[in-house]
């Protein structure tokens, strides 16, 4: 009975070794958790949730509206992809502009609210700003307390884009998709 054994070990360790292959492979190169920290992307992601990260779409043409996660030179960053490369972005009395077109941001509606009520504006007004070729411009939804492209963040090269936030999976209590 002993060489069955062995040889069974020998089997279910290969299996091992392949299944933690095949996981190293799909969360480098396909998927990966991360945790938001901070309130820069608040209402829609909260401080400590888990966010689920296609790094999938990493060569293709990323979208305004886009939530995406950045390498930064010490952290990663959550924001959402505003400018798209080559555009003109103005920002006027909490009206964004796109190559002088009016652009919805319908994510912004509950802090445009609170802010309305405080009387001041969500986002201060800024631009011309046209964004270079292979760059994005970025900004978190919780515009009063997000570090992005306007303060300290600058452009975002596309090579900085770890991926696309797809959905919240942690807390279960809030699984969503992230929109």
């Amino acid at each position: 009975m002993e060489p069955k054994t062995k040889k069974e070990l020998k089997s279910w360790g290969k299996a091992l070794i392949i299944a933690l292959g095949i996981a190293f492979v799909t969360r480098t190169f396909f998927f990966a958790p991360y945790t938001v920290k901070g309130e820069s992307m608040e209402p829609t992601l909260h401080d400590q949730e888990k966010v689920f990260v296609n790094k999938f779409n990493v060569n293709d043409r990323y979208h305004r509206g886009d939530i995406v996660i950045i390498k930064g030179k010490e952290k990663n960053y959550v924001k959402r992809i505003i400018g798209l490369p080559g555009e003109k972005i103005v920002m006027e009395n909490d009206k964004l502009f796109i190559d002088e077109v009016l652009c919805k941001e319908p994510y912004l509606s509950q802090n445009l609210k609170l802010a309305v009520k405080e009387g001041s504006n969500l986002t201060g007004d800024f631009g011309p700003i046209t964004v270079p070729h292979n760059k994005y411009f970025v900004m978190g939804d919780n515009r009063l307390k997000s570090e992005d492209s306007r303060n300290g963040l600058g452009f975002i090269r596309k090579q900085s884009i770890i991926g696309k936030s797809e959905f919240v999976f942690f807390p279960f209590s809030h699984f969503r998709n992230v929109e």
